[in-house]
């Protein structure tokens, strides 16, 4: 069984990492990016990264820590980097309800997102956020400007290529003169089947300039579209096709969209939970099976197999995954998002002029335990005693019980 909660995985991908890279790396031929993150996996958290031992005030108890490797890749890195992510972004939430839309590629596109994901992510981004902020600002629609963020993820539950975008909507946006806030209605934001037609569009349109000004890389599977006639008969199917765009129910306010974006920034391809059983060069993890009800069920594959799932969602370096639009984007957060948040303010006194409006307090999560507390006595306080420097010949044991989580 999948170890749940705060326990500890019983499975790793640095496991796999360690037992089978070496076969992987023969076997296939992974880019500089993802011999990277393989080998910041295999040294995350042991005496390759170099520590520090911990001491207790009280009874002496001594504890080493192993460094993190702070890959936004790993598995074991991201608790940290959501945390503080989550801290600086309180101040972009408004006190309204917010929508979840989601902008899928169609599998037409894998091939080519593959070989161009820089390319390819930039025109996505792009394609969605113009697609919101035009219909959102027709009057026919909102007719006004709101506020979101994208996140991209690029797996699918089965660990293969699905690059799609979370989008993350104010329930409504502020008037083209800035004067007033345009509420949406209550489960209704913007007509997915026109936001897809649109995204369709913008998008196919954004990828043929590409290509006409020669950034489109073409090679293996899509060799034959650098051929006029082969790619004309691809858009031409592409622009046939019903591109997917799926509106989630709204979340009820700031608190629930804090909640949500706590599981979902900063995600990696897999969690380390989600492995359920290695063995004999095999790995076995859970899914939802979202065709079958979201049927909570398990996927065995060879661990290569596993491996090379995995690194297919190794990112371009530097690439930005997490991006905000509208009122939330970085220039509006002190003007635009700022004027929106007086409006929704003025607008609770006028409906309850006789009960005083609560400052909104930013949503808590529940305390996380202090690293910092001794773990045997329970009242003494861990004082870092000395630093440990790399040890560039180990890696640490594939999977050693004693290796504890960084707290520097």
């Amino acid at each position: 069984m999948a170890a749940t909660g705060g326990e500890r995985p019983h499975f790793e991908v640095a496991d796999i990492v360690h037992l089978h890279g070496e076969a992987y790396r023969r076997t296939h031929d992974p880019s500089g990016a993802q011999q990277a993150v393989l080998r910041h996996i295999a040294e995350c958290r042991t005496s390759a990264l170099g520590g520090h031992v911990d001491e207790c005030d009280a009874c002496g108890h001594q504890r080493i820590s192993y460094n993190s490797c702070r890959d936004r890749h790993c598995p074991k890195c991201q608790g940290r980097a959501r945390a503080a992510w989550l801290a600086s972004r309180l101040e972009r939430l408004l006190p309204v309800p917010y929508f979840h839309v989601v902008f899928t590629l169609p599998e037409q596109l894998n091939a080519l997102a593959l070989g161009n994901k820089r390319r390819l992510f930039t025109i996505l981004f792009a394609a969605a956020a113009d697609t919101l902020k035009t219909l959102a600002r027709d009057p026919r629609h909102l007719g006004a400007e709101p506020g979101f963020l994208a996140v991209l993820h690029t797996w699918g539950q089965n660990l293969l290529f699905h690059p799609h975008l979370h989008c993350v909507l104010t329930g409504g946006g502020l008037s083209a003169d800035g004067r007033r806030w345009v509420r949406a209605r209550q489960r209704f934001l913007l007509p997915v089947r026109v936001l897809g037609r649109l995204f369709r569009g913008k998008f196919l349109a954004a990828l043929n300039q590409a290509r006409a000004q020669g950034r489109l890389h073409f090679g293996g599977s899509t060799t034959p579209l650098s051929d006029e006639i082969a790619w004309k008969l691809l858009l031409d199917e592409l622009y046939r096709k019903n591109w997917i765009v799926y509106a989630k129910p709204p979340f009820g306010g700031p608190d629930h969209v804090f909640r949500y974006l706590g599981r979902y920034t900063h995600r990696v391809a897999i969690s380390n939970h989600r492995i359920v059983d290695h063995h004999n060069g095999r790995v076995s993890f859970s899914l939802k099976d979202y065709a079958d009800g979201g049927r909570r069920k398990i996927m065995t594959v060879s661990a290569v197999e596993f491996l090379r799932r995995f690194l297919l969602h190794v990112l371009p370096q530097g690439f930005t995954r997490i991006r905000h639009f509208g009122l939330c984007a970085g220039g509006s957060v002190h003007g635009k998002l700022e004027t929106a948040r007086r409006l929704l303010a003025a607008e609770e006194r006028l409906r309850a002029p006789a009960v005083p409006i609560p400052h909104h307090d930013a949503p808590v999560e529940r305390a996380a335990p202090d690293p910092l507390s001794c773990p045997r006595c329970e009242h003494g306080r861990l004082v870092r005693r000395r630093l440990l420097a790399p040890d560039p010949v180990s890696t640490g044991a594939p999977h050693a019980k004693t290796v504890i989580p960084d707290t520097s």
